[in-house]
């Protein structure tokens, strides 16, 4: 097989997650071009192949090999094996933590309504519980010995209670739409975030595992990155243990010294909601030519 025409076939989750995703590969270092007209984005890399999935569908569709791999979260790959009754045919190569709306994992909740007398999962006995983890809910509930009628929601789950269903199972990152509907959280079903998944036949494949795990580098650390800065400035070697002693780093300031031997130059990353309050204290400690910079990957 000659090495151009390789390609590997990855699946973009298509809705809530899709801007989100195309925004992490466009800080790793991959454009992805979505039309409107099309399921098949643009790359700009000529041994990828992108398609439009669901994140719902992804797991199914890299499980049977439509895909080599894809992008999906934890808990539709947990409702995936739930309904196939086995686990282990789908690999993780990546764990990838954000979300639509945060770079934090997402919960599944278990809510009622605020005046609801229901505090737990077997107060649910014989209730409707509506949701579109349907599979997996179901599993929650046998865990806990609860016999509970959980019905697929085709969306808009936070309204239903209490007259189309006793309580819910819904994502939230913030739960402010559930207090917007005056919805109570009694307990957390899962936790979940975005994973690179691949299926065995494409693992088996030198070459497209190598991919994958380029893409799974360049990925994580680019989340690596997410809301860090670097910071570089120059210091007389007099004050440079005042300087220090202000810096938080990664691992270690990396110091280097300038063609005037009485300085050093000092660079490190650092989180940038500490910036403001940290530049005019290094200031104050005597750092000169103090540089703040934008961060698009860290590979740790």
């Amino acid at each position: 097989m000659v090495f151009d025409a390789m390609k590997l076939k990855l699946g973009i989750p298509k809705g809530s997650l899709q801007d989100a995703t195309v925004q992490l590969f466009a800080r790793a270092g991959f454009n992805i071009y979505i039309s409107s007209r099309s399921y098949f984005p643009a790359i700009d890399d000529p041994e990828i192949e992108c398609m439009l999935i669901r994140a719902q569908e992804m797991a199914r569709y890299v499980a049977d090999g439509v895909l080599d791999a894809g992008l999906t979260g934890q808990d539709w790959i947990a409702e995936h094996e739930a309904g196939e009754g086995r686990t282990g045919v789908l690999t993780s190569i990546a764990d990838l933590i954000y979300a639509k709306q945060s770079f934090g994992k997402v919960k599944w909740v278990l809510a009622v309504p605020e005046e609801s007398e229901m505090r737990s999962a077997k107060d649910l006995a014989g209730k409707t519980v509506a949701t579109e983890l349907v599979r997996a809910t179901r599993a929650y509930f046998k865990r806990h010995g609860v016999t509970a009628n959980v019905e697929f929601s085709w969306g808009a789950t936070e309204v239903k209670p209490p007259v189309l269903a006793d309580a819910i199972v819904e994502a939230t990152e913030t739960g402010s739409t559930l207090r917007a509907n005056r919805l109570r959280i009694i307990d957390t079903v899962m936790e979940s975030n975005t994973q690179l998944i691949a299926n065995h036949t494409a693992l088996a494949d030198s070459w497209k595992k190598m991919k994958l795990d380029n893409i799974a580098l360049l990925l994580k650390a680019a989340i690596e990155a997410q809301g860090r800065v670097g910071l570089m400035l120059n210091v007389r070697r007099d004050d440079l243990d005042a300087v220090l002693s202000l810096l938080p780093a990664l691992q270690r300031p990396t110091i280097s010294a300038l063609s005037d031997v009485e300085w050093v130059a000092v660079n490190t990353i650092i989180e940038e909601r500490t910036v403001r309050d940290l530049i005019p204290r290094l200031k104050a400690a005597q750092a000169h030519g103090i540089v703040e910079y934008p961060l698009n990957k860290i590979v740790l």
